[in-house]
């Protein structure tokens, strides 16, 4: 299994990044994210690869790969369509130095799955401070 890494650009946090693929998926669907070139090891990362965000920095979330294919742009050029689970995995994060496109992770590389909290623990602390425990890989 292998696994891709891509920047979520302009997103601020996982939440947000949940709500701009909520208003893409009513508008476009199928849930997909474009990107110009086409995995040359696509087949590995389809066989239960997800894609893992980095947000503000950090590896924060991570989604189910469905497939991937040939697309087009909306400008008609060619691009690779990488079809996502809507359901975004919290991970436990790391920081993640700034790349262009998108990388290979293979599996035994990838962060693991944030851990539940105890019930109540997130409502308990303000909405800034979950975001800067999270970004600095601390929750």
């Amino acid at each position: 299994m292998l696994h891709l890494i891509k920047l979520a650009v302009g997103v601020r946090d996982v939440a947000h990044l949940a709500e701009l693929q909520a208003r893409r998926q009513e508008t476009d669907p199928p849930l997909r994210h474009r990107t110009r070139s086409m995995p040359r090891r696509a087949a590995e990362v389809v066989d239960g690869g997800s894609l893992y965000w980095v947000i503000a920095g950090s590896l924060l979330a991570r989604q189910l790969i469905l497939a991937i294919e040939e697309d087009r742009m909306a400008d008609g050029s060619a691009c690779a369509a990488i079809h996502l689970d809507p359901v975004l995995v919290e991970l436990s994060g790391r920081p993640t130095k700034p790349f262009q496109g998108w990388r290979y992770l293979a599996a035994e590389d990838a962060p693991a799955d944030r851990p539940a909290l105890p019930d109540g623990t997130e409502a308990s602390l303000p909405p800034a401070l979950l975001r800067e425990l999270r970004a600095l890989c601390l929750l």
